[in-house]
């Protein structure tokens, strides 16, 4: 589908026409959206508007490409990238731009396109090509601030575990964030790049008007590449944590048994030395020896159990191994 708008030397906007009237001498200047094109519409990007071959490449390439800034003789050509807000997918928005036409191109449907479209049935006569690019790629890039924040909100949640959670699930939720962070970081750190190269190329005398607008939107994403690693870093701590509480309860576990196989010991040597089939054995002879025996190995076994217990051997207290887990999560 094409849309057509253009802007009259008089401010008049007019939306949804012929895209034959862009070319009357009473525009002033114009925007044509490709959304969801047909095969019918592409070839309109080399027949119609003439554009490079490479940059249509470009736009119609299935593998996604990196967001990138290539400047041609009338026009500059920018591919940037937005986020499907569900899967954190990027997709691709295509701009042809110079200061007489701004030329969109994209795949699939962008909310963030229908927005200033509509923006600009009452404020077109106050915009230019280059402003609706910033207004384009500022929307585009606030769009991924609540994925961001999303992030942190999930982490956090692992990280207090109010709802007393196993630690497997934890760990299998975050991981599952890692993954959602990575994917995010594909698409935030090249379009930092981006805008870095934007902000600062000497070729674009047409942006030093908006230069400062388009130096926001590169803080904007320096700030949320700088959140997305220190999340990673806020990940792997969480993660470290967890494998840490993991191995103390392990370690607590080998010690008990370890314990429990200790005390055992000399009181399975006292039932196997009588336990021999010896004639001469003067004990068993003893009325009492029975009970003797049996008091013995109890003494023993108390004596080492309490032992145990004095060294820090054996631990029960269910509230200091709750105060450990929550010290370390802390760190």
């Amino acid at each position: 589908m094409i849309r057509t708008s253009i802007i009259m030397e008089n401010g008049e906007i007019q939306s949804d026409v012929p895209l034959s009237r862009i070319k009357e001498k009473d525009v002033k200047w114009y925007w044509v959206d490709f959304s969801e094109p047909s095969s019918k519409d592409i070839r309109l990007l080399k027949l119609y508007f003439r554009f490079h071959p490479l940059a249509i490449e470009d736009c119609l390439d299935d593998f996604s490409q990196r967001p990138k800034l290539d400047f041609y003789d009338q026009y500059i050509f920018v591919l940037m990238h937005g986020i499907n807000s569900k899967t954190l997918d990027s997709h691709e928005v295509n701009m042809f731009v110079n200061s007489r036409f701004i030329v969109t191109f994209h795949k699939e449907p962008v909310s963030q396109l229908k927005q200033i479209w509509e923006e600009m049935k009452e404020e077109g006569g106050e915009l230019s090509p280059f402003k609706v690019m910033h207004r384009i790629v500022d929307r585009l890039v606030d769009d991924y601030f609540p994925l961001v924040y999303k992030i942190e909100d999930r982490l956090n949640r692992i990280e207090d575990n109010t709802n007393e959670e196993a630690d497997s699930d934890l760990m299998d939720e975050l991981f599952d964030i890692r993954h959602d962070m990575s994917k995010l970081r594909r698409t935030l750190v090249p379009m930092r790049d981006l805008m870095y190269r934007i902000s600062n190329s000497g070729r674009l005398n047409a942006l030093k008007e908006e230069q400062l607008y388009f130096n926001d939107v590169y803080d904007h994403l320096i700030k949320l590449v700088e959140m997305l690693e220190s999340y990673r870093e806020f990940s792997s701590d969480i993660r470290d944590n967890y494998l840490s509480i993991n191995s103390d309860k392990m370690n607590n576990i080998m010690m008990t048994l370890t314990v429990i196989t200790t005390i055992f010991m000399p009181l399975t040597f006292i039932a196997g030395l009588y336990g021999m089939n010896f004639v001469n054995m003067p004990e068993l002879d003893e009325p009492n020896g029975y009970f003797i025996v049996l008091g013995v190995m109890g003494l023993i076994a108390l004596i080492m159990f309490g032992a145990f217990l004095k060294i820090g051997w054996l631990r029960f207290g269910s509230k200091k191994r709750r105060k450990r887990r929550r010290l370390l999560r802390l760190k």
